[in-house]
């Protein structure tokens, strides 16, 4: 959609239905409606579509689904030398829905000198919400009892929609994707959605497919039953005490 038409979603229902994600701007690339809320009720919806919020804190929310989509296959995750490596030498830990608060306060850190971040408390207390409910998980990253670097994002059944990650040590962030992505794939999940693309992620094998095609998949991701709450490895991880400090 080329028109500047952007929808007003009313914050007081929060069970309201999104316009139609096609509808979504080509300029700026995306961007579908604002207003509404961070209601439970409401994220699951919006990711039920394929939308999902951005914005600035203090500022109206707004909600998107760009086109084309960046995702990752979770069989497909590019992992070069040096990171295979890194992986093998397993000097590190990871674990799942763990310590999600303290991942996502990593992600809304300040990064590149810039003091602001789009994680801002509404943000970070609306996915504390979905991941006390279930919907929404965290992989860690440790080394020596310290957290190192981590992700997170929400699960509608067998689809999981990335959000945000960290590192505080070389690759870190990298270490958090290729596990999560060998648990996701052993679970039968095809696809972790990505968003928008950048150059870190298409290093890391990520590709793009239309919208048309990504919104199809996630109506039939979403039916498939997803792992039951909290998420624990299923398959052999690193997960030393000496790292992970339990």
């Amino acid at each position: 959609m080329s028109g500047l038409r952007v929808y007003w979603l009313d914050p007081n229902t929060p069970d309201g239905a999104f316009p139609d994600p096609e509808l979504a701007l080509d300029q700026p690339n995306g961007l579908l409606a604002m207003g509404g809320d961070l209601s439970p009720q409401r994220l699951r919806r919006a990711y039920a579509q394929g939308i999902f919020p951005w914005y600035n804190p203090e500022e109206s929310i707004l909600w998107w689904c760009p086109h084309p989509r960046t995702v990752f296959q979770t069989d497909h995750i590019h992992v070069s030398r040096r990171l295979k490596r890194t992986l093998a030498r397993a000097d590190y830990a990871v674990t799942l829905d763990r310590d999600f608060n303290n991942v996502v306060l990593g992600c809304a850190g300040t990064r590149d000198g810039n003091p602001g971040t789009w994680l801002g408390p509404e943000m970070r207390a609306a996915y504390a919400k979905l991941h006390a409910l279930g919907d929404a998980h965290s992989i860690e990253v440790w080394r020596d009892g310290r957290l190192i670097g981590g992700l997170y994002g929400v699960a509608l059944g067998r689809m999981f929609f990335g959000e945000s990650m960290f590192s505080r040590e070389r690759d870190a962030s990298k270490i958090a994707l290729v596990w999560l992505g060998r648990q996701l794939q052993a679970w039968g999940f095809p696809l972790i959605d990505g968003q928008v693309g950048s150059a870190h992620l298409y290093r890391m094998g990520a590709v793009d497919l239309p919208r048309s095609k990504f919104l199809k998949l996630v109506r039939t991701e979403r039916a498939r039953p997803g792992p039951a709450s909290p998420w624990r490895f299923t398959i052999d991880a690193p997960q030393s005490r000496d790292h992970t400090g339990a």
